[in-house]
């Protein structure tokens, strides 16, 4: 390799010293078999409670939750979208599709929330936490998606495990930055007042800087679920079932119709999700 000036500049052996690194870790099993049992059983118990659900029951469910959520100024057409959009689905025939797509994001997600959350307060606590960590995030949510997907496999095989933990890293930047922008909002006057009543560390965070940062906190927590949520297509590929394996396979076989219809599907989730979390951030009752 010659620079400008004519020097010849050694190529360093960037791609070599990662698949070595990747073999070196996928000699620990057994740590990885513990992350595969974990994340399965997560998954698992989101998908029992799905299909221990009649349909009709989880439509009733999803729109009772969104008249609870907006009784005060009842958002009608949500309602009508749910019911409508979910009867869609249920007729389509993509209900296992569906609930197995929710399964995986919902465990990435909620895998994400119990991570990034605490490194969010951490990276709001410390300078020196944020510094660090802050380039990592960058570089977490920057990575092309279909990067995370060859060493997924390499340590956990084909199948849901490794979609999960590929959202898990695509989607949690967003609440780790909205929980650290959160806290540093908080008006100094008044961590001066809790201060100035004897409060602790811990009595300030949970009874002053969390309760005034929900909003922002949740406003990530949105991120996240919209961020997994597209990871589903890209999850198909390693063996992630729902409805991006539909709309991989229809890709693959040229099939606009089959690849509409599931495409929609995903929209549909998305929208009930995106409306549902911002009834939760913003609630009127």
């Amino acid at each position: 390799m010659m620079n400008v000036f004519g020097a010849s500049i050694p190529q360093l052996p960037l791609a070599n010293w990662v698949d070595s690194l990747v073999n070196w870790l996928t000699q620990f099993t057994g740590f990885f078999n513990v992350i595969i049992n974990f994340v399965s059983g997560i998954n698992g118990a989101f998908q029992w409670v799905f299909d221990l659900l009649p349909q009709w029951l989880f439509i009733v469910l999803v729109m009772a939750w969104t008249w609870f959520l907006s009784r005060k100024a009842p958002r009608y057409w949500l309602l009508v979208l749910e019911l409508v959009g979910l009867a869609l689905i249920w007729n389509l025939d993509y209900w296992q599709d569906m609930t197995r797509t929710l399964s995986l994001v919902l465990t990435s997600s909620v895998i994400a929330l119990v991570i990034g959350i605490p490194l969010g307060i951490l990276m709001a606590k410390s300078n020196v936490a944020q510094t660090i960590i802050q380039p990592i995030l960058d570089f977490m949510q920057t990575m092309p998606a279909f990067v995370y997907l060859i060493p997924a496999v390499a340590f956990f095989g084909i199948g849901t495990v490794p979609g999960v933990i590929s959202s898990l890293i695509f989607a949690m930047p967003p609440v780790v930055r909205m929980t650290n922008l959160g806290i540093r909002q908080v008006p100094s006057d008044l961590i001066e007042a809790a201060d100035s009543y004897g409060s602790t560390s811990w009595q300030k965070l949970v009874k002053v800087q969390l309760p005034l940062a929900r909003k922002t906190i949740m406003s990530g927590v949105n991120q996240t679920l919209m961020l997994a949520l597209s990871m589903v297509v890209t999850a198909s590929m390693i063996g992630a079932m729902g409805l991006g394996t539909d709309v991989y396979f229809a890709v693959g076989r040229n099939e606009a119709g089959s690849g509409f219809t599931a495409g929609l599907a995903v929209v549909i989730i998305a929208i009930i999700l995106d409306r549902i979390t911002q009834l939760v951030n913003k609630p009127e009752h």
